[in-house]
């Protein structure tokens, strides 16, 4: 499994500019993401076939 928690802080950072989850990856994803600090500056966008694509929309959001 992906050290997703990892990842997004990367994102945060601006180490990565996108985060691709893929439809396989959500369950294991979403429950790192929802416990995530930043969680509300993190936007998903769906493509087609299932998997999303998240950005950090910049804003140091923590509430």
């Amino acid at each position: 499994m992906k050290d997703y928690e990892n990842l997004l802080e990367q994102l945060r950072q601006g180490e990565i500019t996108e985060l691709t989850v893929t439809p396989e990856e959500f369950m294991d994803f979403q429950p790192v993401l929802m416990k995530y600090r930043y969680r509300k500056s993190i936007v998903g966008q769906a493509q087609k076939g299932g998997g999303v694509v998240y950005h950090f929309n910049g804003e140091q959001t923590t509430d």
